[in-house]
């Protein structure tokens, strides 16, 4: 009896330790995840996030440092904090370059700060679904599959970049690139474009001109589809480098265990046919992260990119996926060292490369190669909504939305096949698209959930709704932590309302977005954008520029600089709560503007002039400008305070564009 008693005893303990129940459960511990967890803990619910590696914050953390952003406009909430958090840590008000310890670091102190229960090495197994609604979700420890445990909750929210829980609970999804004929676009399909493109006249073959010799490695067999062709490929990913020049901080970049050359040796034609290209810069997006870091890209025709080889990825088994990703870093390990050793490599260029190493200081537990494989786009939940070229290009604009995008329509080449010009056979990638030239646009929360008739506890922020192109422009990691704090706070809303995520209040849940942006009741910080006609007073001749991606927000106004009539735009905010102020003023990345103009700041009592040299403003980053600060003044509730931008020097254009006012208690 008494032995019993103990093995029941130890059975209800497991029991315990295998089981668990939450409010709200978040799987995927990417830079969206953490905020999607932070966000729910803020709300006050009880929250698992569940993580299948070792480390939290996606690519953000693992080397993307050089933020794919659009227009800042875009960036609200938590997510702007996170770059702010950013700034702080290198000195400045913002930053959009980091190193990838420091992100990740940030992470971690989201998850401590928000007191989130986190769940590191354990990935899905199964889904439990009833009428609709998933009731738990089974995972295994990614080391230990054996070991298994449960997890019962409310609301799930879906943050992985493969959209495992998504797919495992019965939800609609595609995989690769539509017809442009299914939405009506004219980017999605088959694209055989300029952009990271091989020059004419690359023989692709093994022995030059001779076809029976087989295809160098890289090269598919396949055949080119007309222009819009769908299929269920998908677009390349690669790693994003982190590489240190600071000898004291460098592990040798060594020959890779499997190395074989000859993976490379279309990179050697490339070479060899493009004699005047001889810095890296002419192979690689190889852009400086502080402390003599990079975060490292593809560029051109052969690069970091893996083309082709990941097509199983996306409903790959783990085992398949885990094979997928030692493949690709193979390939780039072995691509640094091919550049710094190479004989086929130009002396200048193989000089370049040996200045650099692995850095000592990050992914010290990884040897010091990132944990995340850059997985630009997997599985696409089919939602109540599906986000197309039009949403980006303003051609429909959704009512619905929770958060904006801003980035180009961006497609890596997803396939590199033998094309016939001019009667000669030669080596081209296809699938590259790179098409801009519109502002922020709203995502549709429809885009976040699946179908009613699908699942009605589960949102989908990272595998959205959203065709090949349209996901493309969206797929940006701030954008990802926009949607994250969206669905956490959606998943709240229908927990209190006891209704399905279908059902939630969609104004009320723009409203709470807008009103408690921070999502712990902090007073907001206060934007007057030129657009805000009730907000601005102009004098004098200035003309509307929104073609520009230079700008915060839609637009911004431009004086060129002719005449001397004066000419100035006043900003005037509407202050709720009186108190401490931090003004800033965006200044957008211009070819030519100005030798100064001044500014004057008004507190409703007095007025502080202060003269700006454009010049003095560094741009940094892949960012479309800069906050000024004006300085620190305390502001009376109401609309006495302004900030005027006059026309001081006539030498060169002047930019009046937003202003910000950011509560300092």
């Amino acid at each position: 009896m008494r032995y019993l008693l103990l093995c029941l005893n130890l059975l209800l303990f497991t029991s315990a330790i295998a089981q668990q129940q939450v409010d709200i459960c978040v799987y995927g511990g990417t830079s969206g995840g953490v905020i999607a967890a932070y966000t729910a803990r803020k709300l006050g619910k009880t929250v698992l996030l569940i993580e299948p590696g070792k480390h939290l914050g996606g690519m953000t953390s693992g080397g993307l440092g050089l933020t794919d952003i659009g227009n800042k406009y875009a960036i609200t909430g938590i997510s702007r904090d996170y770059y702010r958090r950013i700034g702080q840590h290198y000195g400045k008000f913002e930053q959009w370059i980091f190193e990838p310890h420091v992100a990740e670091n940030l992470f971690n102190d989201y998850v401590k700060r928000g007191q989130v229960d986190v769940l590191l090495s354990h990935r899905l197994s199964s889904v439990k679904k009833t009428n609709g609604t998933i009731q738990e979700i089974v995972l295994e420890d990614s080391e230990k599959p054996a070991a298994k445990r449960t997890v019962r909750a409310k609301m799930f929210i879906d943050c992985s970049y493969e959209g495992d829980l998504m797919a495992k609970a019965g939800v609609s999804y595609t995989v690769g690139r539509e017809a442009n004929s299914k939405y009506n676009e004219t980017i999605s399909g088959v694209q055989l474009m300029k952009g990271h493109q091989l020059p004419d006249g690359i023989d692709p073959f093994k022995t030059p001109g001779k076809p029976e010799s087989g295809l160098l490695w890289g090269i598919s067999p396949a055949k080119l589809e007309p222009d819009g062709t769908g299929d269920t490929k998908v677009q390349a990913y690669n790693y994003r480098i982190c590489l240190s020049s600071d000898p004291a901080n460098q592990v040798p970049i060594t020959r890779p265990a499997g190395y074989d050359s000859t993976m490379y040796d279309l990179l050697a034609r490339l070479i060899e046919a493009q004699p005047q290209k001889r810095t890296l810069n002419d192979y690689f997006i190889w852009s400086g992260m502080p402390n003599k870091k990079t975060d490292i890209n593809n560029r051109n025709g052969f690069s970091t990119d893996m083309i082709g080889m990941n097509y199983e990825y996306p409903d790959g088994s783990y085992g398949k996926r885990a094979q997928i990703i030692r493949d690709h870093e193979l390939y780039t390990k072995g691509l640094l060292y091919f550049f710094g050793h190479d004989s086929r490599v130009p002396q200048e260029l193989r000089e370049q490369m040996l200045k650099w190493g692995y850095p000592k200081d990050e992914y010290t537990d990884t040897g010091n190669w990132s944990p995340q494989l850059y997985v630009r786009e997997a599985r696409r939940m089919v939602g109540a909504y599906v986000m197309t070229q039009a949403n980006c290009q303003g051609k429909e604009v959704v009512t619905d939305g929770v958060g904006m995008a801003a980035y180009t329509m961006d497609s890596h080449n997803i396939q590199r096949i033998v094309i016939e010009k001019d009667g000669k056979k030669m080596a081209k990638n296809e699938g590259n698209v790179e098409v801009g030239g519109f502002g922020p646009y709203p995502i549709a929360y429809r885009a976040l959930i699946p179908k009613e008739t699908e699942c009605r506890n589960l949102l989908v922020p990272v595998c959205l709704s959203a065709s090949h192109i349209a996901y493309g422009s969206i797929r940006m990691e701030p954008v990802f932590m926009v949607l994250g704090q969206s669905t956490a706070l959606a998943a709240s809303m229908a927990i209190d309302a006891k209704t399905s995520v279908q059902k939630v209040d969609i104004a009320k849940l723009q409203q709470e977005l807008k009103m408690n942006p921070l999502a712990d009741k902090s007073t907001p910080e206060i934007l007057v954008d030129n657009d805000d006609q009730a907000l601005t007073t102009t004098t004098g001749p200035w003309r509307l520029e929104s073609k520009s991606k230079g700008g915060y927000g839609p637009s911004y106004l431009i004086h060129e600089g002719q005449g001397t009539e004066a000419a100035s735009v006043r900003f005037t905010p509407n202050i709720v709560k009186a108190g401490k102020y931090r003004i800033y003023t965006y200044f957008p990345r211009l070819a030519k503007s100005a030798s100064e103009l001044g500014v004057t700041v008004s507190d409703g009592k007095s007025q502080k002039a202060i003269p700006i040299k454009p010049a003095d403003i560094v741009v940094v980053g892949q960012t479309s400008g800069e906050w000024v600060s004006l300085g620190e003044y305390d502001l009376p509730k109401g609309k006495t305070a302004s900030v005027e931008i006059a026309v001081k020097q006539t030498d060169g254009p002047v930019v009046a564009d937003a202003v910000l006012f950011v509560p300092a208690f």
